[in-house]
């Protein structure tokens, strides 16, 4: 599947691992920078969302997303696992979570961006999903720039495959394909923000910012990994 991630804020807390350990399936090995975990609250907005070549369907080629996630490792391979995943097109969140077995969930959402300032908002929609809601203002304030290896902000944003659980109980992992991530520095004004209240972890503290305009995505079909994911 191809995507394009636009105006995209990483807002990023620090953890202990044990309070991720809490949260995270054994089967995934926690990954750490210098011992530390990070959560990440995510949102952007997609366009041109199609199967890779195909032309995109327009009732689904466009979404806004908003992810909770943090990072782990899986057979020394470093990727992203998912919270959860809110979307505003419920096609869209049906469709992932049958086939990538991600936690999605329809949300009432909002975008609007004016003189370079993003206003994004997010409702959770769905009856038998936990609430949860964030409302915040961003933009960029620096020149785009590409990480460097060895650095906090490469290890947060390098990483080129996802990891889920399916019902049968495997873990599965969806590589994915981008080039390096144009970052920039980034303020946001957070109003309201309750996305890790389900998961029991509460976000405090200023985050670490960074923003990205523009971004290709292919996501390629996962596979499964390994069987042993009791917690």
């Amino acid at each position: 599947m191809v995507q394009i991630w636009r105006d995209l804020l990483f807002a990023h807390w620090p953890f202990s691992a044990i309070e991720l350990r809490r949260v995270v399936p054994s089967a995934l090995e926690l990954d750490l920078f210098q011992e530390q975990g990070w959560i990440g609250v995510v949102p952007f907005r997609m366009t041109g969302i199609r199967l890779r070549g195909l032309p995109p369907i327009p009732p689904a080629s466009a979404s806004l997303e908003l992810n909770v996630r943090t990072y782990v490792t899986v057979d020394g391979r470093p990727g992203v696992y998912f919270f959860s995943l809110d979307a505003e097109k419920l096609l869209l969140v049906m469709a992932a979570r049958y086939w990538y077995r991600l936690p999605y969930f329809h949300a009432r959402m909002g975008f609007r961006e004016r003189d370079g300032l993003v206003s994004y908002e997010s409702c959770r929609m769905n009856r038998k999903a936990p609430p949860a809601e964030f409302r915040a203002q961003y933009r960029p304030t620096g020149e785009a720039f590409h990480t460097t290896p060895g650095t906090l902000e490469h290890w947060l944003t390098a990483r080129y495959c996802l990891y889920s659980i399916d019902p049968r109980g495997r873990v599965l992992r969806a590589e994915i394909d981008h080039a390096p991530w144009p970052l920039q520095s980034a303020a946001a004004e957070i109003s309201v923000n309750t996305m890790t209240a389900p998961i029991g972890l509460s976000l405090s503290g200023p985050p670490l910012l960074h923003f990205a305009r523009k971004l290709e995505v292919v996501a390629w079909t996962p596979e499964t990994v390994c069987h042993n994911t009791t917690r």
